[in-house]
């Protein structure tokens, strides 16, 4: 377990630019909404103003809140009403996510 006085890494410029390039891409206002995922850390899901969903992968809950913070034009959300109804899911997505199994 970590200790209570270890400190929260920093999002990476890496990181940062990535959710950048998101908001610039899909418009703001974009929402982020940071998914623990165990040892793995956290997973700050963006969904755009266009309804475009993306994701930055993050080494914990307390640095995707803080990447939210850091960059204009997102906001932190929950997977409430309106950040689901948001969320528009295209064709290209669903195959996406399908897998190769889908792809036939």
């Amino acid at each position: 377990m970590a200790e209570e006085n270890e400190k929260t890494p920093a999002p990476t410029a890496k990181q940062l630019a990535s959710a950048r390039r998101f908001v610039a891409d899909h418009g703001k206002p974009a929402k982020g909404v940071v998914e623990n995922i165990g040892r793995a850390g956290a997973r700050v899901v963006l969904v755009g103003a266009d309804g475009a969903l993306g994701d930055v992968i993050v080494p914990a809950p307390a640095t995707g809140e803080a990447l939210v913070e850091a960059v204009e034009g997102l906001e932190l959300a929950e997977w409430d009403a309106a950040t689901v109804n948001a969320v528009k899911i295209g064709a290209e997505h669903r195959h996406r996510m399908a897998g190769p199994a889908g792809r036939r």
